[in-house]
């Protein structure tokens, strides 16, 4: 007998998904990335996190390395691209790669993504762009202004990672000079004369010192 008090609920008065896509699936992987590191960069768990199986992202990209080159992208969403008037190109070039170091350096699994991954999409080839314009602004052309990304942006990338690593793991500055000041001076002399200047907390004169550097080799040694 039919119990008439009995209260019958549809499934579909469930909230519906969201109906899979690339973009769907690039912010979740991002959001995984962010809160667990490169471990959530996995296509078993952003399946997971989107109720559905590891094979139906495979619709969508091709494979790991696509959609990793996808989310490092819209990682680089914020990094802004300098426009400020009347300063030089070397200015604007340094508060361009200091946002993009700020944004990588937020999340330790972007900054490690950035070491190892090639990105596409458009925020990644708009801020490429601005480089190689920069670099030809400063007469720097062809082969070296090719290069020269490529060593202004893994310099960036590797300063991002270092710091966001070292904050996830709790590395202090103390710990490191603890570290130095217990060396033998005799065996060491050079660490001991110079521990202060190689443990050094200014982060962004550091950081503005690297590139001067790389940019000045760059246009001494063009090809």
């Amino acid at each position: 007998m039919n119990n008439p008090t009995r209260t019958i609920i549809s499934r579909r008065s469930r909230p519906a998904k969201e109906p899979l896509s690339k973009d769907i699936i690039v912010k979740t992987a991002l959001a995984l990335l962010k809160s667990e590191g490169s471990s959530g960069l996995s296509m078993r768990k952003i399946a997971k996190a989107l109720d559905t199986g590891p094979s139906s992202l495979y619709v969508y990209v091709t494979n790991h390395q696509e959609l990793s080159a996808y989310v490092l992208d819209a990682g680089m969403e914020s990094v802004v691209l300098s426009n400020h008037e009347g300063v030089s190109w070397e200015i604007r070039l340094y508060e361009t790669l200091h946002s993009y170091l700020t944004v990588l350096m937020e999340f330790p699994g972007v900054a490690e993504l950035a070491l190892n991954t090639i990105p596409i999409g458009p925020h990644s080839l708009a801020l490429t762009e601005y480089i190689l314009e920069r670099l030809h602004e400063a007469g720097i052309h062809s082969t070296s202004a090719a290069w020269g990304l490529d060593l202004l942006m893994l310099y960036a990338s590797s300063v991002a990672f270092e710091q966001a690593s070292r904050d996830q793991n709790g590395t202090t500055l103390q710990a490191i000079s603890a570290s130095y000041r217990s060396l033998n001076v005799k065996q060491y002399p050079m660490i001991a004369s110079l521990q202060s200047e190689l443990i050094t907390s200014d982060g962004e004169e550091r950081f503005r010192w690297g590139l001067e550097v790389i940019l000045q080799g760059i246009l001494q040694r063009q090809k």
